[in-house]
This record gives structure tokens, C-alpha cells and sequence, in this order.
């Protein structure tokens, strides 16, 4: 039998369903129809890392949600430890923490989308970040070992990269920020690429052509 830990969910396939008691009351991937949602594991409350995380997302959250995208936390801990983290994060550093944080000691939520690695830890979940569209589809994952802290920008960046590609069917380049030039997809046939060089873009060859959008 295969290992649950082994499991983990695919770039544009439906995201794993869960339903999880969070520090908001009951949650389900359902409930989050018709919006983004960046799900984000940390592996333990009350951790200097995790802390720094969480307050950035605090402060950033009105930024994802004029993004028409929210926010979900988890970690495999109780909800009274989720409760108590809260309210000492508020208390200490004078962030309050806006968004629902899933409590999972069954780990039934972190073994679906792969959080547990055990060469990290065998009950801790990684620092495991996942993107999910309005449809219920894992869109990108991103992963980060327990020393080292994610940089929330880069998530607002993705999550604004791919809503733009997904309303105008244009891929982004390295680094890309909104407002930035597109990248055209390539010629599909040897009468396309024949005619691309004219076709009004900003080309270098035949494949690689940017615009603005």
C-alpha cells in the first residue's frame, strides 16, 4: 500500500477537498469556490520562523484580497494551540491575524497535499505553499525547508501572474510584475513562425516575442 505521506496533489488538477475545524469555525475547499486561495502549512505554533510568516501574510492581506484571493494557515497542531498563538502574535508584536488557521493533528489535511516530508520531520508539516483557482484547481506549489522563511511578495506576484495569463493567454517572464510586458506564446505550425515577425510584437526571433498589454 502506498504510503499517505507519499501522496501529493498535480499542478491543474482538482486540489484535494478537505473540511477542517480553523480558528474561523468548520472549513471546506468549497467554500472558497469563485475565489484564489493560497493554502500555507508551517510546522509548529509558537516558532520564531512561522511567527515572521504569519504576521507577513497578516499585513499583506487586504493586498491578496483585492486579488479576489484569500488566505488559510495550517499546521498540525490543536486549535487551542492556533488560539493561543493568535492572541500572543497580537499581544507581543501588535499583528492581528485575520485568516483561519487549520488545526490538523490527524494530519489528514497535510497528508492529501504532501506537507509531510520526513527526512524534515515525521509530524511537522514543511513550509509548504499552494495556489489554488476559483475552479478548485492547484495551480502552483512551492515548497521551503524549516530554516528558512518565505517571501510573501513572491506570492502576491504569482497569484497576479496567473490570473493575468489566465485573462489574456500569455505567459510572464522571470520576474515579472504587473504592468510588465508579456510574453506571446509560441508559433504552433512552420506558417505561423513564418508570420510572426510581422504580426506587430516586440520580437527578438520567431519564438520569443513580448507585448503590453
Amino acid at each position: 500500500m502506498e504510503n499517505m505521506t507519499n501522496a501529493m496533489p498535480r499542478i491543474n488538477e482538482p486540489a484535494p477537498a478537505f473540511e477542517a475545524r480553523t480558528t474561523h469555525g468548520v472549513k471546506k475547499l468549497e467554500d472558497y469556490k469563485g475565489k484564489w486561495l493560497v493554502l500555507f502549512s508551517h510546522p509548529a505554533d509558537f516558532t520564531p520562523v512561522c511567527t515572521t510568516e504569519f504576521m507577513a501574510f497578516a499585513k499583506r492581506q487586504s493586498e491578496f484580497a483585492a486579488l479576489n484571493c484569500d488566505l488559510l494557515g495550517l499546521s498540525i497542531d490543536s486549535y487551542y494551540s492556533h488560539v493561543a498563538w493568535v492572541r500572543n502574535i497580537k499581544e507581543k508584536f501588535g499583528v492581528e491575524i485575520g485568516f483561519p488557521i487549520i488545526e490538523d493533528l490527524s494530519m489528514k489535511v497535510a497528508n492529501a497535499y504532501g506537507m509531510i516530508h520526513p527526512g524534515a520531520a515525521d509530524t511537522s508539516a514543511v513550509r509548504a505553499t499552494f495556489i489554488i483557482d476559483p475552479n478548485g484547481i492547484m495551480r502552483a506549489m512551492v515548497y521551503y525547508p524549516m530554516t528558512n522563511g518565505r517571501s510573501i511578495d513572491e506570492f502576491l506576484r504569482l497569484v497576479a501572474a496567473l490570473q493575468t495569463s489566465d485573462a489574456n493567454k500569455v505567459a510572464t517572464p522571470e520576474g515579472w510584475q504587473p504592468g510588465d510586458k508579456v510574453i506571446v506564446p509560441p508559433p504552433q505550425d512552420a506558417a505561423s513562425a513564418e508570420a510572426r515577425m510581422n504580426e506587430g510584437y516586440e520580437c527578438t526571433d520567431w519564438y520569443f516575442c513580448k507585448k503590453s498589454l
